[in-house]
């Protein structure tokens, strides 16, 4: 769905599982030192785990408490069993797309508004990790989605600043330009997240005004331009391209140019330094701009034991400082007003990031929705995009089924 929200102010990551019956019992309250918590997260490599380490270990020695990182190699998978084994993490990553079914499904504090710093946070944000009129969890940070260009191939195919694409045919052409028998032009992960901006640009979306239109015309004219890059042999995937996520192929030098947020950054900093490159907001479809705006926030569970140390925690992690030292570690934009306007200042090679909030939607992410969207990209895995009209077909079916629930 399309929100207009994000460009009130300068505006991160992203399935289902289904959980126990038993949520976790408890009462709020704990000791101000000496606690021994969990955190769970899904970081995007090496830069996210150290600089989340890092904060905890400076948390720690000023509060004399400890965390044990525990990083997911499936984050929903994982925190799903804590759920259903009643030990769930004192503090987790919480998915965009699954807030809205932990939080229907009473497995989340609502602790958010009593946060000190509760209204800092950009309204966005606020609006997506609410539920029921209760701001459930503080967002930990925010990305967009941008184009990333390897200048040393752009140059090397004869390419100046003229041919930055800012449209469709731009975007063919250079990437038909970069592609070589060594290296294709374009690559992105074949999911919603990633093929949902075409779906975006070319004008459709998935809901409008509680009405599902997956399989609209101009999400089937989204899904076919990306085809066309396919059958033009400028778009290959990361796993056609022996690559775990688009920003490893981009940083083998297997592919010219990829989407993805700023949390590249991070990523081929420490595992590809000599890669040179630049980031450009994503071209216009026929629908105008678009990207994806994502975000996680700090989950804690319901009832919690450690809740009094762990929002203490969630506010460190929050603070403008703290967030702007993830900023430089691995690329994301911080979740306050103030803190993004700073970041904004900061890394002016990230503006196409920045720029993107003014035009950016929220994925869908109604309560049931992931699971239809999990379908939907298990479709994308087995069909491709051969039958655009066919896959959307299946989405349309699925995600109507799952707003009729959700709806009552």
């Amino acid at each position: 769905m399309r929100t207009s929200q994000w460009s009130a102010a300068v505006a991160a990551a992203g399935l289902i599982t289904t959980l126990a019956a038993c949520s976790p019992g408890g009462g709020g309250g704990g000791e101000a030192s000496g606690q021994e918590l969990t955190m769970l997260i899904a970081a995007s490599g090496d830069a996210e785990s150290t600089a989340v380490q890092e904060a905890l270990d400076a948390w720690g020695a000023e509060t004399g408490n400890t965390v044990e990182l525990i990083l997911a190699n499936d984050l929903v998978q994982q925190l799903g069993q804590g759920f259903a084994g009643n030990e769930p993490p004192d503090l987790f990553y919480m998915p965009w797309d699954q807030f809205q079914t932990y939080a229907g499904q009473g497995f989340l504090e609502p602790y958010a508004e009593d946060l000190a710093n509760a209204d800092e946070f950009l309204p966005a944000l606020r609006e997506q990790f609410t539920y029921d009129d209760q701001f459930y969890c503080a967002p930990k940070d925010f990305s967009t989605l941008g184009l990333q260009i390897d200048t040393d191939a752009w140059a090397a195919a004869g390419l100046t600043d003229a041919d930055i694409p800012t449209d469709w045919d731009g975007l063919t052409a250079a990437a038909q330009k970069l592609t070589t028998p060594e290296t294709v032009g374009l690559s992105f992960g074949r999911e919603y997240a990633r093929l949902g901006v075409f779906m975006n640009q070319a004008g459709g979306e998935l809901v409008d005004d509680d009405t599902v239109t997956a399989d609209s015309p101009e999400n089937v004219a989204g899904l076919e331009y990306a085809q066309s890059l396919i059958d033009a042999g400028a778009l290959k995937f990361p796993q056609d391209l022996e690559a775990g996520w688009a920003g490893e192929a981009f940083g083998l030098g297997k592919a010219a140019m990829v989407i993805e947020g700023p949390w590249i950054n991070g990523a081929l900093r420490n595992d590809f330094p000599d890669r040179k490159y630049i980031s450009v907001e994503l071209p216009a479809g026929a629908g105008g701009q678009s990207t994806f705006a994502f975000s996680n926030c700090w989950g804690i569970p319901a009832g919690s034991p450690t809740l009094d140390v762990t929002t203490d925690l969630v506010e460190y992690l929050t603070s403008d400082e703290q967030q702007l030292a993830f900023a430089e570690g691995f690329g994301v934009i911080p979740s306050t007003e103030s803190g993004s306007a700073a970041y904004a200042e900061q890394f002016p090679e990230n503006a196409a990031f920045v720029a993107g909030v003014d035009y950016a939607a929220s994925p869908v992410a109604f309560a049931g929705a992931a699971a239809a969207i999990t379908d939907f990209n298990s479709q994308l895995e087995a069909d491709g995009l051969t039958d655009p009209a066919g896959v959307l077909g299946g989405l349309q079916t699925n995600l109507q089924a799952a707003l009729d629930e959700a709806n009552g």
